[in-house]
């Protein structure tokens, strides 16, 4: 054996780790000789000690423990001990306080149990009483309901056995009544169904709510599907009213619960947003100027005079833009802002006139103190700028004038288009006999003045459609025709030249007067040229009225011929009235250069002498009425026109009191003690002259857009005579004119209207455009003084208010050069727009003649395959009646052929079944019953 031997095992080696070495690591190598009982023995002593010290340790640290626990757990104890005795302390003293409060608060305690006790017994016997009546109450409810469910079961069930007998009786009707008949007595029958659900609807099953619902739904089909029912009118109300009922009563009923009372909310909320929107749309109705007035007009007297009503609605409404411009821009900045009167000459009546200024017949002519105001264009001053907020008044004066014509042009451009496509491809007269018949009457009119009004409304409706349908008709001679319409023609163009001649001749003398001056003459020579104007207004449409029945026109082209004669008249008036107005405006212009000469001699004068030009002498005060000044040629266009207006609107109230309310008080009142009947005879009831007003209306219109530029009150004014017109001629119309003979249907003329309104301000815009561009302004009255041109206040301002290169690129837009091409391409661009209008417009009415031509077609083959199918009826039932026939003579043969042979004319065919057959005289046979039924 090996002396050493080196053993690291488990059971020889023993490893103690230290705490306080927690990271060493020991290893013990252990020499083990031959002998290893005293290795042993060494090992097992240390072992034990360790044990030993350990085990010491463990038990000194537990005793310290136990001490510790020990006192707290006494000093806990303590503690628990003073507040256990502080709580009995407390609660002792509590329990005696609440003992002495105890007996006064019983006491009350008592008093108030009793009276409660004693409202209790009353009341409870008050609520016995009361529940007993309730129970009776409700008894006799139950009985009654349970005898009303009862009868209304039995009458359902008898009615529905009526129906059943009749159905057994009645031949099989047509499909469209039987498929009525069904819908009716499918409706009838959920109504019996659930007729025991009127009085209770909580008591229904789910089944008798399934047959509700359905009846609801089938209702609600039938009201929708009603209109195209072949039933009576009668009946048709019946239903609907019948349905509607229904419907209210149940449909609420559709739901369960809160669902139930959600639904019926939604149905009373959707019927109060119709009713609402109903409302809504009359009010809207309501709001329009003049509404009612213009359908009863129309009720009474045809579209064709409601038309001119409705044109001056509009115009109404034009002018109304025009003065909001010129009144909020123009006027009222001069009169706020500008410097007041009396400050500047131009602003204040010359000495000379003072003593008149303020006479009756000076300011009817719009003379003294109305000539130096805001009215007129004199009046106002050159000033850049005026008041705080540094307001540009010549410009806006400028751009004012431009931008209402500019505006006129753009809404009658656009209301002609707009007319032009609701007039489509012309009016479609098939059936239109058939429609006014059957659809003109509106069932929701509930007022009698309504009544009345549509009424009369459907009555000229039928006058227009049968005076559209004779014209159609009509084939006169047409060489006589063409002879009468050149001699009318002919007639007319000397009417024309012999007025363009008579106010040619009044506009001389006017001049010849003014040259010598108008203080020595009176009033008719100072008004000879706006007198005859309005004369001549007023009665050439009369005989050109009398000239038109020579050429026996449709009413509708005959109002367009006569508008256009009136158009030619009016227009003619015009240029001569301005033609005129130049020469004097030369005249003024010429005065104008001898007053600037006179000025400077004044000025020389007023300094007695020459003033050397070092002279330090304080400026001497003039006052404003004492200063010379020129004529201001603007003032006094402005003035001619707004004279003219005034004198037109004068002579057509005068005459439409004389002409027609004395004329029809004078037929009303002499007719029962005249010689001869005077309505319907001379003089009679007048008719309202549509032409005559509506030519007065655009020719009015035209003064306007020529002279508001000089006089901004001409919108105002004109403003004002419309609106009293409206009420005036609505008057007129309604009291003292009865309809037309020929009543027609102006469908074409409002859009027609609007083209002579357009011609018109084309042509009173040229002379306004010649006078800004061409005339110089007068040197001391108006905005634009001091300047060579008026149109010299833009440039002004892009000079002195924009950058350089603003004005550069101004400049060159508005060369000639780029100028006219630009507007060569604009009269292209028209003229494509137009060509294609008509291509697209002829191709419609091609499409509608197509479309006419394809119904009518159809219409043969309908008629033709229903006459074949009445002739196969017809045919069938001849073949029916020799069957019958012959079935009836084999069997007599073979009865009594003895009775027979002898009188066989007497024989007759065997009654049916379930008839009786009444007897016959002999020699006459009996016809066969038509209630037989066919084999």
């Amino acid at each position: 054996m090996p002396r050493h031997k080196l053993i690291a095992s488990e059971s020889d080696v023993s490893i103690e780790v230290d705490e306080g070495k927690d990271k060493e690591s020991c290893v013990y190598y252990v020499e083990v000789e031959e002998n290893c009982e005293r290795g042993k023995i060494k090992q097992a002593s240390r072992d034990g000690k360790r044990r030993r010290e350990r085990n010491g340790e463990t038990r000194r640290k537990a005793s310290e423990k136990r001490t510790n626990e020990g006192e707290s757990k006494k000093a806990e104890k303590k503690h628990e001990k003073g507040h256990r005795t502080a709580r009995k302390a407390g609660e002792k003293h509590g329990k005696r306080q609440r003992r002495k409060n105890a007996g006064e608060e019983d006491a009350e305690d008592k008093s108030s149990k009793e009276k409660k006790n004693m409202k209790n017994e009353k009341n409870k016997t008050l609520k016995l009483e009361e529940e007993k009546e309730k129970d009776v109450r409700k008894k006799k409810r139950k009985h009654v309901k349970n005898e009303e469910d009862e009868t209304n079961h039995e009458k359902t069930k008898q009615h529905l056995k009526e129906e059943k007998r009749r159905k057994k009786r009645k031949k099989p009707e047509t499909t469209s009544e039987s498929e009525s008949k069904s819908e009716s007595e499918s409706a009838s029958e959920s109504e019996s169904k659930n007729s025991p659900a009127v009085g209770v609807l909580g008591s229904l099953t789910p089944e008798e709510l399934e047959n509700l619902k359905e009846a609801v739904e089938e209702r609600k089909k039938l009201i929708t599907q009603l209109k195209g029912k072949p039933w009576p009118m009668r009946r048709k109300l019946v239903v609907l009213r019948e349905s509607q009922e229904f419907v209210e009563k149940y449909e609420g009923a559709l739901g369960k619960g809160k669902g139930r009372k959600l639904y019926a909310y939604k149905v009373m909320m959707m019927k109060k947003w119709m009713k609402f929107q109903r409302d809504f749309e009359n009010f809207k109705t309501a709001c329009i100027p003049w509404e009612m007035k213009i359908k009863e007009i129309e009720s009474h007297f045809g579209s064709s005079v409601a038309s001119y009503f409705i044109f001056l609605r509009w115009m109404y409404g034009i002018n109304m833009i025009l003065f909001g411009l010129t009144f909020g821009l123009v006027m009222v900045p001069e009169a706020l802002m500008g410097k007041p009167y009396g400050s500047l000459p131009r602003k204040t009546v010359p000495r000379e006139e003072e003593a008149s200024a303020m006479n009756f017949a000076v300011l009817w002519d719009f003379g003294g103190y109305a000539k130096y105001s805001v009215l007129f264009y004199g009046y106002y001053n050159s000033q850049r700028a005026i008041g705080w907020l540094k307001f540009r008044m010549p410009l806006s004066y400028f751009l004012v004038g431009v931008g209402t014509v500019a505006y006129s042009y753009m809404v009658v451009i656009r209301t002609m288009a707009r007319n032009a496509n609701e007039e489509g491809g012309g009016d479609d007269t098939s059936f239109n006999f058939s429609w006014k018949t059957f659809t003109s009457w509106d069932y929701l009119i509930g007022n009698p003045e309504t009544a009345d009004n549509k009424f009369a409304s459907i009555t000229t409706s039928f006058k227009e459609a049968i005076v559209e349908e004779q014209e159609s008709r009509k084939d006169d001679n047409i060489h006589l025709t063409r002879f009468l319409r050149v001699l009318a023609n002919f007639l007319v163009l000397c009417c024309l030249a012999g007025s363009g001649y008579l106010i040619y001749f009044v506009v001389r003398r006017s001049q010849k007067f003014a040259l010598e001056g108008l203080e020595n003459y009176g009033w008719w020579e100072r008004n000879e040229v706006n007198m005859v104007m309005s004369l001549l207004g007023m009665f050439c449409p009369m005989l050109f009225d009398v000239i038109s029945t020579l050429e026996n026109y449709h009413p509708r082209i005959a109002l367009q011929w006569q508008l256009g004669r009136i158009f030619a008249l009016f227009l003619g008036n015009l240029y001569t009235f301005i033609i005129a107005l130049m020469d004097a405006i030369q005249l003024k212009r010429a005065e104008e250069e001898i007053v600037k000469k006179n000025m400077t001699i004044w000025q020389a004068n007023l300094y007695n002498g020459t003033v050397p030009d070092n002279s330090t002498a304080p400026p001497l005060t003039v006052h404003p009425a004492d200063v010379p000044r020129g004529p201001c040629w603007e003032t006094m266009v402005g003035q001619e026109f707004v004279r003219l207006i005034i004198s037109d609107t004068m002579t057509t109230y005068i005459t439409l009191l004389i002409g027609d309310f004395m004329r029809a008080v004078l037929v009303r009142f002499l007719n029962n003690c005249w010689c001869w009947d005077l309505e319907y005879g001379f003089p009679s009831y007048s008719e309202f002259d549509v032409s005559g007003n509506v030519l007065g209306l655009i020719f009015n219109q035209g003064m306007i857009w020529m002279g508001a530029f000089y006089a901004p009150c001409l919108p105002a004014l004109n403003l004002l005579r419309l609106h009293v017109s409206m009420y005036l001629q609505c008057w007129a119309v309604m009291c003292c004119n009865v309809p037309q003979e020929r009543v027609f249907k102006a469908s074409g003329s409002n859009n027609f209207y609007m083209a002579m309104l357009l011609v018109i301000l084309f042509l009173s815009t040229l002379p306004a455009i010649y006078t800004i561009v061409s005339i110089p302004p007068s040197f001391d009255c108006g905005p634009f003084s001091g300047k060579p041109r008026m149109f010299d206040v833009i440039q002004e301002t892009l000079e002195t208010d924009f950058p350089a290169w603003f004005s550069k690129v101004f400049s060159y837009a508005s060369n000639p050069g780029l100028v006219l091409p630009f507007l060569l391409l604009l009269v292209l661009a028209i003229y494509y727009l137009q060509s294609t209008s008509k291509t697209y417009k002829r191709v419609n009415m091609e499409l509608k003649k197509k479309l006419q031509a394809q119904n009518e077609e159809n219409k043969k083959k309908n008629k033709l395959a229903a006459l074949k199918a009445a002739s196969d009826l017809e045919q069938a039932r001849k073949a029916g009646e020799q069957r019958r026939n012959s079935i009836s003579d084999l069997g007599v043969n073979e009865e009594n052929p003895e009775s027979h042979v002898s009188s066989s004319h007497t024989s007759r065919p065997p009654a049916s079944r379930g008839h009786t057959s009444s007897g016959h005289l002999p020699g006459h046979p009996q016809q066969p019953q038509k209630n037989s039924k066919k084999r």
